[in-house]
């Protein structure tokens, strides 16, 4: 492995390398991250809370935004500091880590996002077996089953990326460590390692997508026999599903279902599925939910009365 890698750290180009533009980045994404780390917490602490929010869909969505926390978390932080530096070094078991962070949480989101379907699928087409389909053991299997496939597709990803030969340059022009970027740095071809990363990633985002619209065309048709009041309030819960997925698969399978090969516009769709999706996602459930909104109010009414 010594002889293949000479390679022990990596520098990032970055966002920009435009001394006024680094102070842009540096707020905008703290802000950034700073709202997606407190509308996520809210929401878990909410449903925690929350007696009135016991259903399995609160349930897989305060796992949702456990994993949005930490997913931010991977690449967020490194951005925000590495905006005050001009050199931007991670060492290679550091770019390793965070490969492996980014796949981890991902897979899992996705998987997690599958699960979520299904709850919905139950919940409005067999909605008298709803509460014993659901149940609290099938719940934490199912989310099990997430973290399960996610460690194992990252796991996979890693042991495949650890033992390619990185010979120099190190220069990554990124402000994070992603598999194409680093794939351009191997000193071997890398048609058959592209195959492997559109398989293991880019057909597993494209299959849980379609998968996942053709779940929500068969539930959006079991509406039809529905009471008007039904189908409002189950088109409300869809549509927010529908939104967070569309978010998260399209610009993951728009980097991960090519060639080995990166565009100038990487950077801003990385951006987008690591730090603006995990901040969107918060408001797309809050806003178009009531039940989440009151729970939020009586939380903080709690909060202010406790401090008077």
């Amino acid at each position: 492995m010594e002889n293949s890698r000479n390679v022990t750290e990596f520098i990032l180009i970055g966002l920009t390398q435009n001394p006024n533009l680094q102070k842009v980045v540096f707020v905008v994404f703290l802000v950034l991250y700073v709202v997606t780390l407190s509308g996520n917490l809210l929401i878990v602490v909410t449903i925690a809370k929350s007696q009135t929010l016991g259903s399995p869909m609160y349930f897989f969505l305060s796992q949702l935004s456990l994993i949005d926390t930490i997913y931010s978390s991977s690449s967020a932080p490194k951005l925000i500091v590495d905006s005050l530096h001009e050199k931007k070094i991670i060492s290679f078991i550091g770019c390793m880590a965070q490969v492996y962070a980014e796949h981890i949480f991902g897979a899992t989101e996705i998987i997690l996002l599958t699960v979520m379907a299904y709850d919905r699928y139950v919940a409005i087409c067999k909605p008298l077996h709803y509460t014993t389909i659901m149940n609290y053991r099938l719940c934490i299997i199912l989310v099990g089953v997430a973290w399960m496939g996610g460690f194992l597709h990252a796991t996979i990803q890693i042991l495949f990326t650890v033992w390619l030969p990185f010979c120099g340059p190190n220069v990554i022009d990124h402000f994070m460590c992603d598999l194409y970027p680093l794939l351009k740095l191997v000193c071997m071809d890398t048609h058959t390692l592209g195959l492997f990363v559109a398989a293991n990633s880019g057909f597993i985002c494209l299959l849980n997508f379609l998968l996942l619209m053709a779940s929500y065309v068969v539930i959006l048709r079991s509406l039809r026999t529905h009471s008007l009041e039904g189908r409002r309030k189950a088109l409300s819960t869809c549509i927010s599903h529908i939104t967070v997925v569309v978010l998260f698969f399209v610009p993951c399978i728009f980097v991960y279902l090519r060639p080995v090969t990166t565009l100038p516009i990487d950077k801003a769709v990385a951006v987008f599925y690591t730090m603006v999706a995990p901040m969107l996602n918060p408001l797309i459930y809050t806003l178009r939910n009531t039940e989440v909104k009151n729970s939020m109010k009586r939380l903080w009414s709690k909060k202010v009365t406790s401090i008077d």
